[in-house]
């Protein structure tokens, strides 16, 4: 319980009662591996990127293996490496190679915390 600023009401937080009962706590469930092939399969949609099949439902594992952000961002690097090798639509071969390529957050915090004394 704290003073409200500009006043000399006492309340929870410093936040006045009724602004505080007005605020609602959302709870989030982690996406499932469908509504993530789902989300990417509109992402590329919105960036004219094409898949073959099997491509989409990998980047749906690597997306529940590490986060949905690191899946939608391979949407480009796997499209620049199909099209330099001729391909107009992103296969699993070019998802696994831009997987090997790049590091999630969660992997990169372990290679840092892995690698004693690099960062200082």
């Amino acid at each position: 319980v704290t003073k409200i600023r500009g006043t000399d009401v006492l309340a929870p937080h410093g936040i006045p009662v009724d602004l505080l009962d007005r605020m609602l706590i959302v709870r989030t469930m982690p996406y499932s591996k469908e509504e993530m092939m789902q989300i990417i399969a509109i992402r590329a949609s919105v960036e004219g990127i094409e898949f073959e099949e099997g491509a989409l439902e990998l980047m749906g594992e690597i997306g529940t293996r590490s986060s949905l952000r690191y899946a939608v961002q391979m949407l480009t690097p796997a499209r620049i490496l199909g099209e330099t090798v001729g391909r107009s639509k992103i296969n699993s071969e070019n998802v696994m190679e831009v997987d090997k390529l790049f590091f999630d957050g969660k992997a990169s915090a372990k290679l840092l915390a892995k690698s004693e004394g690099y960062m200082k």
